[in-house]
């Protein structure tokens, strides 16, 4: 499960709304999770926290509805105004590939 020898997509919507480095930040925490051996599902989900200093944030990482939960910190010096909007991004393991989207739950509130 994530093998980081699969390719990485990231869907567009996220890469409109997300600076690339928190995004380089995500699929890095998601490989220390792999690491520690946290990673029980094939989807994990990441909650961004309004916290923050002026070069990390943070992020809630989880998995089974929130059954399993770790907060983990991303370094980043940039523009924050991605902050506070209750964006969730899902990354779900597939056969070939680790595809990076937005969360349905973020699609609906704006319909």
């Amino acid at each position: 499960m994530f093998e980081f020898t699969k390719k990485r997509r990231v869907a567009d919507e996220v890469k409109e709304i997300i600076p690339q480095p928190v995004i380089d930040g995500i699929w890095q925490t998601l490989k220390k999770m792999k690491t520690d051996k946290l990673v029980v599902s094939p989807v994990v989900a990441f909650v961004f926290s309004d916290d923050y200093t002026e070069d990390t944030i943070y992020v809630m990482g989880l998995q089974n509805s929130g059954a399993v939960a770790k907060e983990y910190d991303i370094t980043y010096k940039g523009e924050k105004k991605f902050l506070g909007q209750g964006t969730i991004i899902v990354i779900k393991d597939k056969p070939k590939t680790m595809s990076m989207s937005i969360s349905e739950l973020n699609k609906q509130s704006k319909e």
